[in-house]
């Protein structure tokens, strides 16, 4: 049985950051493939972990958008 959750990338300087939404787990890697791979692999032992009947899954359409504030300072 798969599960479906949100992944987000963003990349910090020379690491590419993979975060998982609804389970907060993070993983990295030097490229988007590797920090997907890394990601998938991490979310993969904190389900063997913990288990998966209480894990909670994508609750359905993400959208991101650039937002931009105006500062002060």
């Amino acid at each position: 049985m798969s599960k479906k959750f949100t992944a987000v990338i963003t990349r910090e300087k020379k690491w590419y950051v993979a975060h998982c939404v609804e389970l907060g787990v993070v993983s990295q890697g030097k490229t988007i493939e590797e920090a997907q791979a890394n990601l998938k692999e991490a979310v993969e032992l904190y389900i063997e972990s913990f288990g998966s009947e209480d894990v909670p899954e994508s609750t359905g359409e993400v959208v991101l958008y650039p937002l931009e504030i105006a500062s002060n300072a």
